[in-house]
């Protein structure tokens, strides 16, 4: 069987080695030393000043809609994961859906404007698949209508535009470390911001709003993470570029071997470069999608349309709304197999059987 993904594990007595201290120290979660250690080693890799480890990214999202304090409509994005939206909801706001670019796959800012309140907010937009989003754009209409910006980079991990972390874009950007992803702490998550007495209030909102051993600043949550999974991270970010070199490798590999086949990728960001988060396709009609899926799947191969449905249509609290191209691009999208124990052999395979799906 060959999945959709599958975590990167690192040597296991390198990982052993770590839970050896935890064992000594006794000391598990409450932002331990390994947990304090992550966040200064990641943001040394990321080059960047300020960064909190959190227990995953749907939390970090959460936090930071609490930490800024938004209240009425918030712009976002059909075309995403549903906790994207369903954290505006949980936090109390109203999702406001833009349609997406049909190119890039993210949020359109030519249409962001027209969808503008007076009770806007907010844009939480995310960059789709790692890919950034016009930053520049959605920074100018900010400012020009007093709004935050929030960036839900779950995919985005080490990305870069124009030689700068993209997670020093907006207001604050959250990560998401689950261990589907490139880079993984098995659960967890990041969030990110340039502004340091926000994230000084973010770091009390993560531990319940305690700013003191017995007084409290702000309504808080549990956001910490444990040493167990600082630990991972740790050891995993030792592997990261040799994970990412593996990864475009493939990727690579399938833009070669699956010449031919009916079918695009999304257009990336000038200013920066693929990580290889995952590997979508948008195919040219649903029903050689449905047909190509159904033939890998009885070889043991497994896809995921990632992402689908449309939650402008989908979610049953919400008013169903019709957004068009991501309508479209939601029933054409496809992820492949893409992970580092993935074998160029592997990736022909699967390329040889879309093709010949294709032509019968």
């Amino acid at each position: 069987m060959i999945p959709v993904t599958k975590p990167f594990l690192p040597p296991q007595e390198e990982y052993q080695q770590l839970l050896d201290g935890i064992w000594k120290r006794q000391w598990l979660t409450n932002m331990g030393p390994l947990a304090s250690q992550l966040e200064m080693e990641l943001k040394d890799y990321l080059k960047i000043n300020h960064l909190l480890f959190v227990t995953n990214g749907t939390v970090a999202l959460q936090m930071a809609i609490k930490a800024l304090d938004l209240k009425g409509e918030i712009i976002t994005t059909p075309f995403s994961f549903v906790a994207t939206t369903s954290t505006i909801v949980w936090e109390g706001c109203e999702p406001i859906f833009v349609d997406i670019d049909k190119d890039t796959l993210c949020i359109d800012p030519k249409k962001i404007e027209e969808a503008i309140t007076d009770k806007t907010q907010a844009i939480l937009a995310t960059h789709v698949y790692g890919n950034p989003c016009d930053v520049y754009a959605i920074e100018a209409i900010a400012k020009k209508h007093n709004l935050k910006v929030i960036y839900d980079g779950a995919h985005a991990f080490g990305v870069e535009i124009n030689g700068k972390s993209i997670f020093e874009f907006g207001d604050i950007t959250t990560c998401s470390l689950h261990a589907t992803k490139l880079y993984h702490s098995i659960e967890g998550g990041l969030i990110v911001t340039k502004d340091s007495d926000l994230l000084a209030k973010l770091a009390k909102v993560r531990n319940f709003g305690i700013s003191d051993f017995d007084t409290f600043s702000d309504l808080g949550i549990n956001g910490k993470n444990s040493e167990f999974h600082a630990a991972m991270g740790i050891i995993n970010l030792n592997y990261i570029e040799a994970i990412l070199e593996k990864r475009e490798q493939i990727a690579k590999r399938y833009d070669i071997k699956l010449n031919g086949f009916k079918c695009f990728r999304p257009k990336w960001n000038d200013g920066s470069q693929n990580n290889n988060s995952y590997y979508p396709i948008i195919i040219e009609n649903e029903e050689l999608l449905l047909k190509c899926k159904k033939v890998l799947q009885s070889n043991e191969i497994a896809t995921r349309r990632y992402f689908y449905p449309s939650l402008a249509s989908a979610l049953p609290y919400l008013e169903s709304k019709e957004m068009p191209i991501t309508e479209d691009i939601a029933n054409r999208v496809l992820c492949l197999p893409m992970f580092y124990d993935l074998t160029l052999e592997e990736v022909d395979h699967i390329c040889r059987i879309m093709l010949r799906t294709q032509n019968n």
